[in-house]
């Protein structure tokens, strides 16, 4: 009997913090990151992988990928919170995403990934300081991915935006960061195997571009999203079927993304 009502009183207090988890979620969950820093292991050149395990020792990419929310819980690092994202008013053209860009100083991912990238470059780095911009940019790149994350302000990026999935109540950022990837049932290896297949044209492509172009193509891919998701929509099956190609895309760029900034960096 004691057994019993200790294990209510466990379902009760886990459903209770369930519920008072905050609105505001990460990019791309703890999987997708994971999923970003698998993909980007698998083109590390051998200067830079040897170069990052001098100061990384045998933390994988993937496993650096959650840091950045992980330290969440010390609040001396609040400051880092906008970082993760940019605000993006809505119906921008490319020219208007790159001007809204351009006059943006403040801390968000697409001032701090520059900053990141400069200090693993500068060679007065010290160790602690180089592990402290990996684990970001590996972190920041995925975040860019995320289309939720150059989404609108006046909507937390669609924290605020209600929606249900497969009958439970959520938002179309959660929906975004962790349902579904969460939906499709694989590990992190798993499914960066499953998805990184691309052809040499992509390659050639993707790798061609800049930060820019990453957060316009998020922006591009977050506009669709919105036209498909008005609030209290009823996301299932059909959701999945008309967004995992580019769900999965968005991935498999960052990885791909990721592991060029890094071969650049280390070359």
């Amino acid at each position: 009997m004691k057994i019993k009502t200790l294990t209510r009183l466990r379902t009760l207090v886990f459903a209770v913090l369930i519920c008072a988890a905050p609105a505001t979620a990460s990019a791309w969950g703890m999987l997708g990151h994971r999923i970003v820093g698998e993909v980007a292991s698998s083109y590390l050149q051998p200067k830079a992988r040897k170069a990052i395990i001098a100061f990384m020792g045998h933390e994988s990419l993937a496993m650096s990928a959650n840091w950045a929310d992980f330290i969440k819980s010390d609040t001396s690092f609040n400051y880092l919170n906008n970082w993760h994202y940019v605000n993006l008013p809505a119906d921008l053209n490319q020219a208007g995403i790159y001007s809204v860009l351009k006059a943006d100083k403040g801390p968000n991912v697409y001032t701090k990934i520059p900053e990141m990238i400069r200090q693993l470059k500068d060679p007065r780095s010290t160790a602690e300081q180089k592990r402290f911009a990996l684990r970001l940019l590996v972190h920041l790149i995925g975040d860019v991915h995320q289309p939720m994350h150059t989404a609108r302000k006046e909507d937390l990026g669609g924290n605020r935006v209600n929606v249900t999935w497969f009958g439970q109540r959520s938002n179309l950022h959660r929906v975004w960061d962790e349902q579904l990837i969460d939906y499709q049932q694989l590990s992190y290896t798993e499914y960066a195997r499953a998805i990184n297949a691309p052809s040499a044209a992509q390659l050639t492509s993707w790798r061609k571009t800049g930060l820019e172009e990453w957060v316009w193509e998020s922006y591009q891919v977050c506009n669709r999203i919105y036209s498909m998701t008005p609030p209290d929509s009823k996301l299932s099956y059909r959701y999945n079927f008309d967004f995992v190609e580019s769900l999965n895309t968005q991935l498999l760029k960052g990885g791909i993304r990721l592991a060029q900034v890094l071969n650049e960096i280390y070359a």
